[in-house]
């Protein structure tokens, strides 16, 4: 979402919405639907401004998480953040009270980072003329520093360089299955594919991964 879109009426949540991304992190997995978040719910639904702020205060440091691992920078991440607070704030009369909220917001978190990974890629593919820059050659020719003692930094740049390499979908399948640890159901739930598609844009995205990580097997052997 851009920043400079303007947000107006009632589609924006009551009060600029503070990201609170100094307090250390919390696993997504602990989240609960307990009292407190059952508690802000019903006053945001009733439009007190600081339930739904207090919903933003507990839960935007795990999806600032998700969306820096799915955008790959903190500008789309922190724009990804706010466009999945203010869908949660429209879509609030429809959220089930028996779900949990952080799963609730992750999930439109996910669609929103997924939403701009194929935005920015038909814009590359629009631009595109020249082919895909950067080949296996100019990945094989980095040497690590001496004695490997960068290998691990070195992976992990490798790892950054097949997620550039991945489809919007690939990218986005990849990274809630191997780095948010979600099942092959809630993925598919999530991105909107059945299970067969969802395993094969997975398996897309491992197969890039192995190529880059090959040749950095060539490069220290």
């Amino acid at each position: 979402m851009p920043r400079d879109r303007p947000i107006q009426g009632n589609d924006r949540p009551p009060d600029p919405v503070p990201l609170n991304l100094t307090e250390p992190p919390e696993d997504r997995l602990t989240k609960r639907m307990d009292g407190s978040d059952a508690e802000a719910v019903a006053r945001a639904r009733a439009g007190d401004r600081e339930g739904f702020r207090q919903l933003v205060d507990r839960h935007s440091r795990p999806l600032f998480r998700l969306a820096y691992r799915m955008t790959g920078n903190e500008h789309d991440a922190e724009d990804v953040v706010q466009e999945a607070f203010l869908r949660a704030y429209r879509r609030l009369d429809g959220f089930e009270e028996r779900s949990q909220v952080g799963s609730w917001l992750y999930r439109i978190a996910a669609n929103c980072a997924y939403d701009l990974l194929r935005a920015r890629q038909r814009q590359e593919d629009r631009f595109e003329d020249e082919g895909e820059p950067g080949t296996l050659a100019d990945l094989a020719s980095a040497e690590p520093g001496p004695d490997r003692l960068a290998l691990a930094g070195e992976v992990r740049k490798r790892v950054d360089v097949a997620l550039a390499r991945m489809t919007a979908r690939e990218r986005s399948a990849f990274v809630l299955r191997h780095f948010e640890g979600m099942s092959i159901e809630e993925i598919g739930t999530t991105l909107g594919m059945d299970r067969s598609a969802t395993k094969q844009s997975i398996l897309r995205g491992v197969r890039k991964v192995r190529l880059v990580l090959a040749a950095l097997a060539g490069a220290v052997s």
